[in-house]
């Protein structure tokens, strides 16, 4: 009976230290989206401690300066969590193998792992596996290291364009601001200038954001700035110069659009943010047809030349809009970002019917934000959100 446990109890230490593997290797290695329950789970928990700890926080400065220490503790204690793991899965396979009381098969472990050597083991079997937990040990350790100047460059590069995009866009950043300002300041013309190096912001951003989800929740240096609101501004305003603005349709904004969606999409699906991935261009959007038409005339009264047919610009607009709505508004609602006019600060609420898509209200008429509920019907397009990578 006692060797049947044993045999038992070597299997899970087994399957536990290769599924540790498998997740550091997902989580660090792997250039993909790949989920792993494992870096879930360190996340998830991690973040509902920090809503515990914000929820009764009313200033939204205060609550970014404790959110903005989510994710860095979130990645130091995920090797801290996956060395626990391999110490406690090699505790149970030394102690298979015959290394008693359990308390010594610890300390062998320990000892091991830490390559500290004060530990000793005499016979083959637990001699390789002395050493294949050394090396596990040192291999985690390496990855970590090699792991974070990657992000943080990653970080630094996505930040510069953010900052850009308050000095055109304003703080809120929003798409109607930098219009304006492009005309105000005599270089409207030079607006195209900005949905190329965007374009290739967005591919950027698709590519770090849904490999290493965890940056994702790195918040900005100012507590007015994200990534999020950048990318709505960004999307709004070109959409917004197809549409409503009497000039040559310039292709460049079209696609700095379709690559901007694309990329919202992306990381919106590694985040388990649902949404439709093929839209009616009449599918209700979050911007109401009358702010449309205040952000129309608005742009008309500093002189911009506007589409003389305002119901299809507003049509074109929502037919822009539609595809990168919802994945814009769910992945601000996610990293709590601050709010800025049709990217920040509103949520999709349901109908009473349980039909899609059909109202919505911004954060002024709410009150503090708070999240939905979770499950069929927590969003009238199902829309919820996952808060881990």
């Amino acid at each position: 009976m006692r060797q049947v446990v044993e045999i038992v109890v070597f299997l899970l230490g087994a399957v536990a230290l290769v599924r540790t593997m498998l997740s550091a290797v997902r989580t660090v290695v792997v250039p993909r989206a790949a989920s792993s329950v494992l870096t879930r789970a360190v996340f998830r928990s991690i973040q509902w401690l920090f809503k515990l700890r914000t929820r009764q926080i009313a200033s939204y400065e205060q609550r970014d300066h404790v959110l903005a220490h989510l994710a860095p503790i979130s990645l130091l204690a995920l090797p801290v969590v996956w060395l626990i793991t391999v110490l406690l899965s090699c505790t149970g396979m030394f102690w298979a193998l015959g290394v008693t009381p359990i308390r010594d098969a610890f300390t062998t472990s320990g000892s091991s792992l830490l390559t500290l050597g004060f530990a000793t083991v005499d016979d083959l079997p637990t001699t390789l596996l002395a050493f294949s937990e050394a090396t596990i040990g040192l291999i985690l350790v390496a990855l970590l290291i090699s792991y974070l100047p990657t992000m943080y460059s990653a970080f630094s590069r996505r930040e510069a364009q953010v900052a850009l995009m308050e000095v055109r866009a304003g703080s809120p950043p929003w798409g109607v601001t930098m219009v304006e300002r492009y005309w105000l300041i005599g270089s409207f013309e030079r607006i195209h200038d900005i949905w190329s190096p965007w374009e290739l912001w967005f591919a950027e951003l698709e590519e770090t954001h849904t490999s290493t989800s965890a940056l994702c929740f790195f918040r900005s240096p100012k507590p007015g700035r994200s990534w999020v609101t950048a990318a709505g501004a960004c999307l709004d305003g070109a959409a917004l110069v197809v549409a409503a603005i009497d000039v040559d349709e310039p292709p460049e904004a079209s696609l700095c659009i379709r690559s901007g969606f694309m990329a919202l999409r992306s990381i919106a699906e590694s985040l388990d943010i649902v949404f439709d991935p093929d839209p009616r261009p009449s599918d209700p959007i979050s911007v109401t047809q009358e702010e449309f038409n205040e952000a129309y005339e608005r742009l008309a009264a500093v002189g911009i030349p506007m589409r003389p047919d305002r119901e299809r610009a507003w049509r074109d607009f929502a037919g822009w809009r539609v595809n990168y709505d919802v994945p814009l508004l769910g992945l601000a609602a996610l990293v709590e970002a601050p709010y800025a006019p049709w990217s920040a600060g509103r949520l999709l609420l349901t109908h009473p019917s349980g039909r899609r898509g059909t109202r919505w209200r911004p954060r002024a008429e709410r009150g503090p934000a708070r999240r939905q509920p979770r499950g069929p019907g927590s969003g009238s397009d199902g829309t919820r959100t996952r808060a881990v990578p």
